[in-house]
């Protein structure tokens, strides 16, 4: 049982849990009103083996610096609970089961292509170069956890052409959407352990910048995620609409309140921006998935506008 755990935590689950809640409204607003649940569960359990997969990779290269720092410590590699050899075998074996799954299961070899990118520039860009070498790692490593939304997206076009209107622009808007959010929700979890980063000899934002330059800078992706979410508005419904600007505000008020205490010398908590972050893009999510669930009339189709 202690080796199950430590091959299911090489996986890093709670990561894993972020990536699958973009797949599905990315699947659901492909195919808005249809909701085949099927496809939508195995896109989902192939998704899950690519990420997997990423996420023991990742392990294995940064089980070095994983040692020097205090949240990693306890991580299976670390206590060598699992060998790197059969971390990397356990990632191979994912990675292969993830692209056969989701390219003849799921139909969808483009799918299949976009987990092969996500997993080699996770680790050959993000884990093996940025990571370790710029403050910007989690700004240009960030991509990969945009990927989920092209997957999830791939499959719909590949499978149900004729039953949705596949406009790659909607997935691209909930790449960006992912890729602007993740700075800031990241720097604020870095600003509480940049003992740890900087112990590890990691160059996040934190380690090497001011708080206050820190901030700033997430307030800006804040703005940055928060219109991206609004160019979907024309594509969705009124469900939507409402969410996406009430949250964004709320997402935009707390980073500006983050940014003003550091300003003012107040004692902050940045976690809670970072646990707020979360709770953002769920309910953003849920928000987008309700309403194509439920295959509302789109704000496009109230105003007489193609989209």
């Amino acid at each position: 049982m202690e080796k199950i755990k430590a091959y299911i935590a090489l996986t890093k689950p709670r990561v894993i849990e972020l990536l699958l809640v973009a797949t599905i409204p990315a699947m659901l607003q492909a195919q808005r009103g249809e909701n085949n649940i099927v496809l939508i569960l195995a896109t989902l359990f192939g998704g899950w083996m690519g990420a997997a997969a990423a996420n023991t990779f990742n392990m294995v290269a940064d089980s070095d610096i994983d040692q020097k720092m205090g949240r990693t410590r306890a991580r299976p590699l670390v206590r060598h609970t699992v060998s790197n050899r059969n971390a990397s075998i356990f990632a191979w074996v994912l990675t292969i089961a993830s692209v056969l799954w989701l390219g003849l299961l799921c139909n969808s070899w483009l799918a299949a292509g976009f987990i092969l990118l996500t997993i080699a520039f996770y680790i050959g860009v993000y884990t093996k170069y940025l990571k370790r070498r710029t403050h910007m790692n989690i700004v240009w490593g960030g991509a990969a956890g945009c990927m989920p939304v092209m997957v999830g997206w791939a499959v719909i076009t590949d499978n149900l052409p004729a039953a949705t209107p596949a406009h790659w622009w909607q997935a691209i808007v909930l790449f960006l959407i992912i890729f602007f959010w993740t700075p800031p929700h990241t720097w604020a979890l870095a600003m509480k352990y940049k003992e740890d980063y900087a112990a590890a000899g990691v160059p996040m934002l934190p380690v090497v910048r001011p708080e206050l330059e820190v901030t700033k800078q997430i307030v800006w992706y804040t703005w940055a995620t928060v219109i991206t979410t609004w160019l979907l508005i024309p594509a969705a419904g009124w469900i939507y609409a409402v969410i996406s600007v009430a949250s964004g505000v709320w997402f935009l008020i707390m980073a500006i309140r983050l940014h003003q205490g550091v300003k003012a010398g107040a004692k902050v908590k940045p976690l809670k921006l970072f646990i707020l972050s979360n709770n953002y893009l769920s309910i953003l999510f849920v928000g987008l998935s309700v309403d194509a669930v439920l295959g509302l009339k789109t704000i496009a189709q109230m105003i007489g506008v193609g989209v």
